[in-house]
């Protein structure tokens, strides 16, 4: 139903600005209308309500964010003997694809727990719609995926089956939020945004790229407290490129948390 991400890549260079009649939702989020936009954020500092002390956060030096052997988090393979394991490898569960598929669900579960949790919303004061929740998702699949690619093409593979989970779970998402007719339409111009918000953000981190251009394009997909949001996503690149190949593949890495854990930070 949707083009395979290698394909939907090629075709990055084609996007188009939106029709001037678009929906505010996609107005605001297409890449087109943001390449075009002159305004650049002002420099907002970090919140002054959030809930943990940003400055403190996410100025510490970047970590691996592989979860410990002892974590609760952990979704380890199962390992079968006897005669369960041949049936089972029989039925192709241990083939590198079955592998991959169950790593890719894993890693999306982990995309999905930090876009969802209420804490992200109240750290950056953002407002909890569709149009902020499905930005802060294709960010986080940004940072996700530029790791993947980082481990060449058995990297990009795996990517391509969270992509396509990605996809079912827009999906599911635009039809909870009331959008049944034009569905696939819709669909559509979110991919257009997705891929978009993606060449933004990879352009960001160019070695000849300004020092603010994250900023910028952060502010024109989220509104939000860029400042405070480029430095989180800048930690989040640092943090998952010294996230060992294993754990990146199998799902058994965690985010930021972004709680507060301590009434005193």
């Amino acid at each position: 139903m949707f083009p395979r991400l290698g394909r939907a890549v090629s075709q990055i260079s084609k996007l188009r600005s939106f029709s001037s009649n678009a929906s505010p939702f996609f107005s605001r989020c297409g890449y087109a209308t943001v390449a075009q936009a002159d305004d650049a954020p002002s420099q907002n500092d970090f919140p002054s309500k959030s809930p943990v002390n940003l400055d403190k956060l996410f100025w510490s030096k970047p970590c691996s964010l592989a979860l410990p052997k002892d974590s609760p988090l952990r979704v380890d393979e199962p390992d079968y003997q006897g005669v369960r394991r041949f049936i089972l490898k029989m039925l192709l569960f241990y083939s590198k694809q079955s592998t991959s598929i169950r790593g890719a669900n894993v890693i999306y579960k982990r995309i999905i727990a930090q876009v969802d949790t209420p804490a992200i919303y109240d750290v950056f004061n953002l407002e909890k719609t569709f149009k902020i929740t499905y930005s802060l998702l294709v960010l986080h699949m940004w940072l996700v995926l530029r790791r993947l690619k980082q481990e060449g093409k058995e990297g990009v593979d795996l990517g391509q089956y969270v992509y396509e989970i990605y996809n079912h779970n827009v999906e599911v998402r635009v039809s909870k939020a009331g959008v049944n007719l034009l569905l696939l339409t819709w669909m559509k111009e979110l991919e257009r945004i997705f891929f978009g918000n993606v060449v933004a953000y990879d352009e960001a981190l160019l070695p000849d790229a300004k020092p603010n251009d994250l900023q910028i394009k952060l502010w024109r997909t989220l509104n939000g407290f860029e400042l405070a949001m480029a430095r989180y996503v800048r930690r989040e690149v640092g943090s998952l490129s010294l996230t060992d190949k294993e754990s990146i593949f199998s799902g058994n890495f965690s985010f930021t948390p972004l709680e507060n854990k301590a009434s005193g930070t």
